[in-house]
């Protein structure tokens, strides 16, 4: 049968632990959730999630190309082949870049027969992830570099996309595409006007 706690009208759960200090015996009570249920402290609905979205969160931010793909998301779905362009990586860096962006929840992704295509997270996400992409696009909104992105990707979404991966996959191959659309070689930024 539950104590009653002297002054109070609320109810404990029964002691479980024990122990002996100085010869005197001391009864702890299980840790109890605000809800009342027992409460695991290895369970994903502590504290401990808001820890491991922030972590997440502050790696995949930690890397100017990242953040500039974030950003390049702002307005619209981009398809792989469109951020290699903007990017000039090679498109393995670039899936590498969009893993570790979805794997902190700031991007979703959809697959449409070959292409790959990755837009922001939408607003059913963590309160940490909204507001770090909102932080992230005031405090950059007149940076230079992201300017300057917005720039090229106005003039790479002009393209077709799909004749614009196909040329990607001949420049990774070795063949000749025009400047500043194809991607690049494995470690190696494409060539192109900048």
């Amino acid at each position: 049968m539950p104590e009653t706690v002297p002054g109070s009208d609320s109810m404990l759960p029964e002691p479980t632990a024990s122990l002996t200090a100085l010869g005197e015996s001391l009864t702890l009570p299980p840790k109890v959730a605000r809800n009342g249920c027992p409460r695991d402290p290895c369970s994903d609905t502590d504290s401990g999630a808001a820890m491991r979205d922030l972590m997440a969160v502050t790696k995949a931010l930690a890397d100017e190309n990242r953040v500039r793909m974030l950003l390049a998301l702002r307005h619209q779905e981009l398809c792989v082949c469109q951020i290699v362009a903007l990017m000039r990586l090679a498109t393995s860096t670039v899936s590498k870049h969009m893993s570790i962006l979805k794997q902190a929840r700031l991007v979703d992704s959809r697959k449409e027969g070959r292409w790959m295509y990755y837009r922001l997270a939408g607003s059913e996400e963590s309160r940490i992830v909204r507001q770090a992409v909102q932080w992230l696009f005031h405090s950059l909104a007149n940076d230079p570099q992201v300017l300057r992105d917005q720039e090229r990707l106005r003039g790479i979404l002009k393209l077709d996309p799909h004749e614009l991966c196909e040329a990607q996959r001949r420049a990774e191959a070795g063949c000749e595409c025009p400047p500043g659309i194809g991607g690049a070689r494995r470690g190696q930024r494409a060539r192109g006007p900048k």
